[in-house]
Protein backbone atom coordinates (compact mmCIF):
# COMPACT_ATOMS: atom_id res chain seq x y z
CA UNK A 1 0.00 0.00 0.00
CA UNK A 2 1.32 3.44 -0.84
CA UNK A 3 2.05 6.42 1.58
CA UNK A 4 -1.45 8.51 0.57
CA UNK A 5 -1.50 12.07 1.93
CA UNK A 6 -3.94 12.50 4.47
CA UNK A 7 -7.74 13.54 3.50
CA UNK A 8 -8.46 17.18 4.93
CA UNK A 9 -12.14 16.96 6.51
CA UNK A 10 -11.92 20.70 6.14
CA UNK A 11 -11.17 21.36 1.87
CA UNK A 12 -9.86 24.99 2.84
CA UNK A 13 -6.66 25.56 4.48
CA UNK A 14 -6.59 28.17 7.69
CA UNK A 15 -3.79 29.68 6.10
CA UNK A 16 -5.63 30.21 2.52
CA UNK A 17 -7.75 33.20 4.00
CA UNK A 18 -10.84 31.86 1.90
CA UNK A 19 -13.87 31.32 3.89
CA UNK A 20 -15.94 27.91 3.04
CA UNK A 21 -18.83 28.04 1.44
CA UNK A 22 -21.82 28.92 4.34
CA UNK A 23 -24.43 26.15 4.91
CA UNK A 24 -27.83 26.13 4.93
CA UNK A 25 -27.91 27.25 8.72
CA UNK A 26 -25.53 30.03 8.40
CA UNK A 27 -27.19 31.18 5.28
CA UNK A 28 -30.60 31.02 6.88
CA UNK A 29 -29.33 32.84 10.05
CA UNK A 30 -27.58 35.57 7.59
CA UNK A 31 -31.24 35.88 5.49
CA UNK A 32 -32.69 36.60 9.06
CA UNK A 33 -30.56 38.81 10.55
CA UNK A 34 -30.95 41.32 7.41
CA UNK A 35 -34.87 40.89 7.35
CA UNK A 36 -35.49 41.28 10.53
CA UNK A 37 -34.81 44.91 10.35
CA UNK A 38 -37.41 45.79 8.25
CA UNK A 39 -39.99 44.78 10.78
CA UNK A 40 -37.85 45.48 14.01
CA UNK A 41 -34.99 47.16 13.79
CA UNK A 42 -31.25 46.73 15.08
CA UNK A 43 -32.59 43.79 17.27
CA UNK A 44 -32.72 40.35 15.14
CA UNK A 45 -29.24 41.43 13.74
CA UNK A 46 -27.91 42.14 17.24
CA UNK A 47 -29.51 39.14 18.75
CA UNK A 48 -28.35 37.26 16.02
CA UNK A 49 -24.96 38.19 16.04
CA UNK A 50 -24.28 37.50 19.40
CA UNK A 51 -25.45 34.32 19.73
CA UNK A 52 -23.81 32.77 16.57
CA UNK A 53 -20.57 34.93 15.87
CA UNK A 54 -18.39 32.24 17.50
CA UNK A 55 -20.14 29.60 15.43
CA UNK A 56 -19.83 30.63 12.09
CA UNK A 57 -17.52 32.92 10.45
CA UNK A 58 -20.18 34.03 7.40
CA UNK A 59 -23.21 34.37 9.94
CA UNK A 60 -20.66 36.94 11.99
CA UNK A 61 -19.61 39.08 8.97
CA UNK A 62 -23.22 39.40 8.12
CA UNK A 63 -24.69 39.79 11.22
CA UNK A 64 -22.09 42.66 11.50
CA UNK A 65 -22.98 43.81 8.87
CA UNK A 66 -26.94 43.60 9.29
CA UNK A 67 -26.05 45.63 12.58
CA UNK A 68 -24.16 48.39 11.59
CA UNK A 69 -26.56 49.07 8.24
CA UNK A 70 -29.50 48.96 11.08
CA UNK A 71 -27.90 51.22 13.59
CA UNK A 72 -27.08 53.59 10.51
CA UNK A 73 -30.40 53.75 9.90
CA UNK A 74 -31.96 54.28 13.49
CA UNK A 75 -29.52 57.24 13.40
CA UNK A 76 -30.89 58.43 9.89
CA UNK A 77 -35.05 57.77 10.72
CA UNK A 78 -34.02 60.26 14.22
CA UNK A 79 -32.21 62.96 12.29
CA UNK A 80 -35.24 62.96 9.57
CA UNK A 81 -37.89 62.61 13.10
CA UNK A 82 -36.00 65.86 14.13
CA UNK A 83 -36.44 67.60 10.94
CA UNK A 84 -40.03 67.09 10.69
CA UNK A 85 -40.33 70.45 12.31
CA UNK A 86 -38.82 72.09 8.94
CA UNK A 87 -41.17 69.29 6.62
CA UNK A 88 -38.27 67.97 5.05
CA UNK A 89 -38.62 65.34 7.76
CA UNK A 90 -41.39 63.73 6.66
CA UNK A 91 -39.74 63.18 2.94
CA UNK A 92 -36.42 62.01 4.21
CA UNK A 93 -38.85 59.84 6.65
CA UNK A 94 -39.92 57.98 3.62
CA UNK A 95 -36.93 58.14 1.69
CA UNK A 96 -35.00 56.24 4.21
CA UNK A 97 -37.96 53.66 5.20
CA UNK A 98 -37.65 52.88 0.89
CA UNK A 99 -33.82 52.77 1.11
CA UNK A 100 -33.80 50.37 4.22
CA UNK A 101 -36.27 47.78 2.48
CA UNK A 102 -34.93 47.83 -0.83
CA UNK A 103 -31.34 47.23 0.88
CA UNK A 104 -32.82 44.60 3.52
CA UNK A 105 -34.11 42.60 0.50
CA UNK A 106 -31.26 42.89 -1.47
CA UNK A 107 -28.97 41.96 1.21
CA UNK A 108 -31.13 38.72 2.15
CA UNK A 109 -31.65 37.52 -1.53
CA UNK A 110 -27.72 37.36 -1.50
CA UNK A 111 -27.13 36.01 2.25
CA UNK A 112 -29.59 33.39 0.93
CA UNK A 113 -27.17 32.17 -1.65
CA UNK A 114 -24.33 32.42 0.42
CA UNK A 115 -23.07 35.98 -0.76
CA UNK A 116 -20.87 37.97 1.39
CA UNK A 117 -23.08 41.74 1.15
CA UNK A 118 -22.11 44.87 2.26
CA UNK A 119 -24.67 47.70 2.51
CA UNK A 120 -23.45 51.05 0.11
CA UNK A 121 -23.10 54.27 2.47
CA UNK A 122 -23.12 52.61 5.77
CA UNK A 123 -20.82 53.58 9.00
CA UNK A 124 -18.89 50.84 9.89
CA UNK A 125 -19.69 51.09 13.81
CA UNK A 126 -18.80 47.40 14.71
CA UNK A 127 -15.62 46.21 13.25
Amino acid sequence: MENQPAISTNPVSPSSGIQPRPGSDDKTMALLAHLGGIFFGFIPSLIIWLVKKDESPYVDEQGKEALNFQIFIAICYFIAAILIVVLIGVLLLVLVGIFDLLFCIIAAVKASNGENYRYPLTIRFIK
